[in-house]
């Protein structure tokens, strides 16, 4: 096992670092130049404040040594200094990371935490109607985006009850039940595809596993369905019911990145949006670093997770 731990860890590395190459060239294709969009349309602008910036900020140099420069900072942990503000391109990240981060990990727990009980409702109510109706939930689930169902629900609860606060965040250290509740309606937002495609999976697994010799044994044995169903089935369900709860999680970044903006949440989004618009490359730079890397890690912790739930993979 460690010398496993060890190949995937060496594997983590070159992936993170074909990360980091294409994050940045990628941004460098992004239309527009950050120079011109600092100084504005003022009148007094001469090429020699143009060149004179752009020396100072580092963007005169050929992008290999741009490149470098960047790379080479960052593994010291210094992730350069944001073009507008000054400050450190760390302090900027941490003050938006965690509202994304509690809103990813709320979406996380109810998507989840739903799905299991969902998909063994499905399987164990195959053919009926009740099943049929579910499994048609789901496909819905899959397909409304996260984004036009938090516009869909802030209508409607605007309509229902004007005077709820659904927009906006109050950390968590200040007002909990505020913090909550401004954070359950698009947690739940983004928690439906987590929810339709985890119950589907449940349902399949559960409905494979439950076709085996030694559910049919446990039958035999006089068990009853649900401790069957619960106990022994569900039992190898939860394999490939990880394995896709950890590609869903690298994906969750990027979908609250999006309902934030929809909910007014100073997380993430705000700053990669902000970024963007001002052609902040430090900072953009390593924003989207950051979720790249998340979506690398959390897989990375998975395939390990499922080597211990799967005693095969271990011989």
């Amino acid at each position: 096992m460690t010398r496993l731990v060890l190949t995937r860890l060496v594997d983590l590395a070159f992936v993170l670092l074909g990360v980091s190459l294409l994050v940045f060239c990628m941004i460098r294709l992004i239309p527009g130049d950050a120079v011109a969009i600092m100084l504005g349309a003022n009148t007094d602008v001469t090429p020699e404040k143009v060149a004179a910036l752009r020396s100072r900020i580092g963007l005169d140099q050929p992008l290999l040594t741009q490149y470098w420069h960047w790379i080479s900072a960052a593994l010291r942990g210094d992730l350069g200094t944001s073009l507008w503000t000054g400050r450190p391109v760390g302090e900027e990240i941490a003050s938006h990371i965690w509202p994304t981060v509690q809103l990813s990990v709320l979406a996380l727990v109810i998507g989840a935490g739903l799905a299991v009980p969902a998909g063994c409702v499905m399987a164990s109510l195959r053919g009926r109607a009740a099943d049929v109706a579910m499994r048609l939930a789901s496909v819905a689930g899959l397909t409304i985006p996260s984004f036009w169902l938090g516009i869909v629900l802030i209508l409607v609860l605007a309509t229902l009850a004007p005077s709820l606060q659904m927009l906006g965040y109050v950390p968590f250290w200040q007002d909990p039940l505020d913090n909550l509740a401004r954070l359950v309606l698009p947690a739940v937002c983004l928690s439906l595809p987590i929810l339709a495609n985890l119950s589907r999976l449940v349902r399949s697994a559960l409905l494979e596993a439950l076709g085996q010799d030694y559910i049919r044994t446990a039958r035999a044995k006089g068990l009853g369905e649900w401790r069957v169903l619960y106990r022994h089935a569900l039992a190898n369900a939860m394999i490939p019911f990880v394995t896709s709860l950890g590609i869903q999680t690298g994906y969750l970044l990027g979908g609250a990145i999006v309902v934030e903006q929809v909910f007014a949440i100073p997380g993430l989004g705000q700053l990669i949006l902000g970024a963007i618009g001002d052609r902040n490359y430090p900072l953009l730079q390593a924003v989207i670093l950051l979720v790249t890397s998340g979506f690398v890690l959390v897989n990375f912790g998975v395939d390990l997770l499922y080597r211990l739930l799967d005693p095969r993979l271990r011989d």
